[in-house]
């Protein structure tokens, strides 16, 4: 077991750029299923969710290995096995394999999906989307039974803008005859993300990034090369610890209009962003300005997966910042580790009052899910005095070595074993 060691008060600077997206990643690497040719997906980061989904495709009988920061997938043979608790209750994103193996071999078995505890994140859109194309589904004692036998291609009008639920029903309807047209489909980069990589394959996906998404079935995809998107939330991250810190940095190889709904709440924290091709510099002179309200929603509105971020950036602020949380309601967890530190929060269910303090101090933390990690390395860089933050096995599920790239921008932050 490993913690992170950190000596905050120093303000960031520098230049950092961004690792490939996690959240890209994983549905293209479910994606490889749906042909029996090689994929290489180029700069695929190391991270502990990337390793949970290889365990699971060689438990279908892929190969999947790395040479260097490629990765290598092959699925020319994919056995039907049960894919039990022990891999999927490591992921929730396990869930939207369902849809490629439907496509490819019309059975699927998979055991409820996990991850991190923020929220019920009922796969019931999953399900209900599947039998809209007439999967046949059944739970036996939690195993989730899929019988694609007479699976055809459908419209499917979703309730939410799921991108799981989005992800998998783009897989599911890549190989059917017909169309398939997803009504209410989630407009996350990622989405365009893993439409491309279908059509890289020979696939015929429009509509990605807008609300409708068709997809026309083909007889077969064939392999490719392929390189995801840069992560989004990863850059938000970094973005928001300089601002927490009162630094000035430039933060490299991103798509800035995906930051969008990041960067404008960051101005509002009083922050000066310069916006240039695949970059953004940020400047933030001393405590950041608190945000009067700060509401999570899906894209292009502010994601829910930087609201722990921006609440520990705000616990240093100037002011008093109400965030109100519309996706997760179990995501304030983290909080009582900020208290920790000397924050000043109040939580009642989906709403958290951040009363800005001057200054934070050092503390023993533990991150107890991958977002609220992020928030303690943010507020433990901002704090005085040292901090030590366990639980870094769930930083580890979407940040690749936290600890290197906010050293390259002057943080002093290193990663030790427990003893």
């Amino acid at each position: 077991m490993q913690k992170l060691i950190v000596q905050g008060g120093m303000p960031l600077g520098g230049e950092i750029s961004v690792q490939t997206a996690k959240n890209a990643a994983l549905p293209i690497i479910a994606a490889c299923i749906l042909t029996e040719e090689p994929i290489v997906i180029e700069k695929c980061p190391h991270l502990k969710d990337i390793d949970a989904m290889i365990n699971i495709m060689r438990h279908l009988g892929c190969s999947a290995a790395f040479d260097g920061d490629n990765l290598h997938v092959c699925c020319r043979d994919v056995s039907l096995n049960v894919i039990n608790a022990d891999l999927t209750g490591k992921l929730r994103s396990s869930i939207f394999i369902l849809g490629s193996i439907l496509s490819r071999c019309r059975k699927a078995y998979i055991s409820h999906p996990g991850g991190c505890e923020i929220g019920l994140r009922p796969i019931d859109l999953h399900i209900s989307g599947l039998k809209g194309l007439s999967v046949k589904i059944e739970d036996d004692g939690g195993v989730i039974c899929c019988d694609g036998g007479d699976m055809k291609s459908g419209v499917i009008n979703l309730d939410f803008a799921s991108v799981g639920a989005t992800e998998n029903l783009m897989m599911a309807g890549a190989l059917l005859d017909g169309e398939t047209v997803i009504v209410n489909a989630a407009r996350e980069p990622e989405i365009v993300d893993l439409a491309n990589f279908i059509n890289a394959m020979g696939g015929n996906v429009s509509g990605a990034g807008g609300s409708i998404i068709r997809v026309r079935g083909v007889k077969k995809l064939h392999g490719c090369t392929y390189k995801p998107m840069p992560d989004r939330i990863c850059a938000g991250t970094f973005l928001a610890a300089v601002a927490a810190t009162g630094g000035c940095a430039t933060v490299k190889d991103i798509v800035p209009e995906h930051l969008f709904g990041i960067t404008e709440r960051l101005k509002k924290a009083g922050a000066k962003l310069t916006v240039r091709n695949g970059s953004v510099r940020i400047c933030a002179d001393g405590r950041p300005k608190a945000i009067h309200k700060l509401e999570t929603n899906v894209y292009p509105a502010f994601p829910t997966d930087m609201q722990p971020q921006f609440c520990a950036m705000l616990s240093h602020a100037t002011g008093s910042s109400v965030i109100v949380e519309n996706l997760f309601e179990n995501r304030f967890g983290y909080t009582t580790e900020l208290v920790k530190m000397g924050a000043n929060i109040t939580v009642k269910d989906r709403i958290a009052v951040v009363a800005g303090v001057p200054r934070l101090h050092g503390a023993a933390v533990k991150a107890c899910d991958l977002r609220g990690g992020a928030a303690l390395v943010i507020a433990a860089l901002a704090a005085e005095g040292k901090t030590e933050i366990y639980g870094v096995e769930h930083i580890d599920r979407g940040y690749e070595s936290i600890e290197q790239p906010f050293a390259e921008l002057g943080g002093n932050i290193v990663r030790t074993e427990i003893e």
